[in-house]
């Protein structure tokens, strides 16, 4: 199974045998430099569509009972996901070009799908849990960037931290607990903490890998698409407790 995190090579690529030090760094920042890019670019433009698209949003996404989505919402807010696996599981198959364009199509998409956000919570909470998770996220994206710690060990204890939070979503959909989607929304804003500094750190390390090779751009695209997953994740857990609502 094709897997954008595996580049199928071992060891130092060897473009960078012989390479001074300064010109290594000088490539490693530009390589950062461009999936940060990406990553705020997406953001930005959930953000835009978000907002713009917030009016139509009750009209377009919720049901006609008011109690759930409607089959075009479920449809908007499945999408992204669906766009995730096809980029994660292709990637290698996929020109960088298509990745480009999936990739935008998922921020469009999702935000559509998190334009609701504004009906169920006022636009001053929404703005202050942004700019908390705009400050946290950068920390901790930039202690995983400069850290000498090897953060790989965690990152199976975090995946599985993942997944337990989704059977627990699963399951507080029918036990409708306020406690329990409190405990759901904590440990999920920690858990995609950890991942942000986890996340950035592998993107780094792939760097070395990957130069000078056709997955490059490719790994780009993929590493910004990881972080920006671990961002919108983190800003609506914490909205759910942060968040005042309407």
């Amino acid at each position: 199974m094709a897997n954008w995190q595996d580049p199928q090579v071992t060891g130092v690529n060897a473009a960078t045998v012989g390479v001074p030090r300064a010109v290594r760094d000088a490539g490693l920042r530009s390589y950062m430099l461009s999936v940060y890019n990406y990553m705020a670019s997406g953001v930005l433009l959930t953000g835009i569509i978000a907002l713009l698209f917030a009016p139509y949003a009750g009209q377009v996404l919720i049901s006609a009972s008011g109690r759930g989505l409607s089959g075009l919402g479920w449809l908007i807010t499945l999408s992204p996901l669906a766009i995730v696996f096809a980029m994660s599981f292709g990637a290698q198959r996929m020109r960088t070009a298509t990745l480009q364009l999936l990739f935008w199509a998922f921020a469009a998409l999702m935000g559509l799908s998190m334009s609701t956000v504004f009906l169920a919570y006022t636009g001053a909470s929404i703005a202050q849990t942004f700019f908390a998770t705009a400050a946290a996220y950068l920390g901790l994206s930039l202690y995983g960037y400069t850290t000498k710690r090897d953060l790989s060990g965690f990152g199976t204890f975090l995946i599985m931290g993942v997944v337990g939070i989704l059977v627990a979503m699963l399951v507080n959909m029918f036990l409708q607990s306020t406690a329990m989607a409190l405990v759901i929304s904590v440990i999920g804003v920690l858990l995609f903490a950890g991942l942000t500094a986890y996340d950035t750190q592998r993107i780094k390390s792939m760097y070395f890998y990957v130069q000078g090779t056709e997955m490059a751009g490719k790994t780009v695209i993929m590493g910004a698409l990881t972080l920006y997953l671990d961002f919108i994740n983190m800003f609506q857990f914490l909205l759910s407790f942060m968040g005042d609502r309407r």
